[in-house]
């Protein structure tokens, strides 16, 4: 199983092939914003005309087939802090709107979950048991406070999940190649999951380059999770397919992570 490109006329996004239920990894592909922000941008705290968002929603409601009026976004802070959702949450298309966290999760059959990045990693979670979902954004920050752990056992702890039935998909980030950090962030993942993370983090002459999908890869692991696929796109290298915060200096769009709930027993 593995992580890939989908096109819908010109819009093209990721899924993956171990989760059963309608998801996506966005792409800047397919939508209608312009200028800087020209394709799918789905921020609205980017600079967009609130026109031209709506319509990129809209234009994936009509792809993936999924109820706008139970959308609930992050407001997202670098924590980690896990929601519990269900259809009252939506407040509409600007996240700003909405309570801080970083993870959201639910069970309930149509709400649909978003998490935003440009850079960072997006994590989508599903239990075909259960039918909950869960959306993680994890910046740096966020995989040192071990986000991915805490969602995953939130969802045991909340709808009764059992790990190993989670099926897992770790969308495009900045990766290893370009993820260049000071001393900081090796120390802060160290003391989180100790020497585990070494062979994730590679010394350069005065920094230091940081695998971020596999340290999330690894805090899922060590709460039970087996499935998970992982995509080999990295945002900085391919700034024309995505929005990078580093390439493009902050001048940039959000690209979202979506899942569907749609009940259990799929």
């Amino acid at each position: 199983m593995a992580i890939h490109t989908l096109q819908h006329g010109t819009m093209e996004y990721l899924v993956a092939a171990g989760v059963a239920v309608p998801h996506a990894f966005t792409t800047r592909r397919g939508g209608v914003s312009v200028g800087y922000l020209a394709g799918l941008n789905l921020g609205m705290n980017r600079g967009d005309e609130p026109q031209n968002v709506a319509e990129n929603y809209a234009r994936l409601v009509k792809t993936l087939g999924f109820d706008a009026e139970k959308l609930v976004l992050a407001n997202q802070v670098h924590g980690d802090f896990v929601r519990v959702v269900t259809e009252t949450d939506n407040r509409g298309l600007d996240h700003r709107q909405y309570p801080e966290c970083d993870g959201l999760i639910t069970s309930t059959p149509g709400v649909t979950l978003v998490v935003f990045t440009a850079d960072c990693t997006p994590i989508l979670l599903h239990d075909p048991v259960t039918g909950a979902v869960g959306a993680v954004h994890a910046g740096w920050r966020g995989t040192a406070l071990d986000i991915a752990g805490k969602v995953v056992r939130k969802m045991a702890s909340e709808f009764g999940c059992r790990p190993g039935d989670i099926r897992a998909a770790i969308g495009p980030n900045i990766g290893p190649c370009c993820f260049e950090t000071d001393g900081d962030v090796p120390a802060a993942l160290r003391e989180t999951f100790g020497s585990a993370v070494e062979e994730f983090i590679r010394p350069g002459e005065e920094k230091f380059y940081v695998d971020l999908k596999a340290i999330n890869a690894l805090a899922l692991r060590r709460t039970g999770v087996e499935q998970i696929e992982i995509s080999t796109d990295c945002t900085m290298c391919s700034p024309e397919k995505y929005w990078s915060h580093r390439y493009t200096r902050g001048v940039r769009g959000s690209q979202g992570a979506l899942i569907v709930c749609k009940g259990g027993l799929l």
